[in-house]
């Protein structure tokens, strides 16, 4: 585990919870783009305004960073079993309970016909990768843009400018892989 994966203790915090960044920016008064930065380790909050965010779960911040991820030694799971962790035009099924305390993050995405990540590009450490099982998607990394297929892949380091949109009629099924888990 990275010792400071603020980020990646905020989201399990939050998941552990059962609140969505939408609800849980509500009840501290923040943007939900604030919550998502910070779990995506984007941005670092100052330490009032982190204290601002535990108080809407609540949680002191003793017991923030004093919680250890207990890794579960599941090694198998049936599809029913995948944790949804993004709702909307874009499903992120993600395998096993939480991303924190992990190197890899693994997940089955469906994007519905338009849906996109949003204009202003992804930018995280790591790397990531996919394949396209079904459906057509445009990948754009550093203002390239292909436009795959299934059975087509991508792999590129995270820090690269990034965007993913479905294009075409029917959704588009992907499984990805992300090291370390930033989502």
């Amino acid at each position: 585990m990275v010792e400071d994966d603020l980020g990646g203790r905020l989201r399990y915090v939050r998941q552990l919870h059962k609140l969505s960044q939408r609800e849980l920016a509500r009840r501290a008064g923040v943007t939900n783009s604030t919550i998502s930065l910070i779990e995506s380790n984007t941005s670092n909050p100052s330490v009032g305004a982190l204290k601002r965010i535990l108080d809407g779960i609540p949680i002191s911040m003793a017991d923030f960073f004093g919680l250890a991820p207990t890794l579960p030694k599941k090694a198998f799971y049936r599809e029913d079993e995948l944790t949804e962790i993004g709702k909307g035009p874009i499903s992120f099924r993600q395998v096993g309970e939480s991303a924190f305390g992990r190197a890899l993050q693994i997940l089955k995405e469906c994007y519905q016909p338009g849906a996109d990540t949003g204009v202003i590009p992804l930018v995280h450490d790591g790397e990531e990768g996919g394949i396209i099982l079904s459906g057509r998607l445009e990948v754009t990394v550093d203002g390239e843009r292909k436009v795959l297929g299934a059975g087509d892949a991508y792999y590129f380091e995270s820090r690269r400018p990034h965007r993913f949109r479905c294009v075409g009629s029917v959704p588009c099924e992907v499984v990805s892989a992300c090291t370390p888990p930033t989502f």
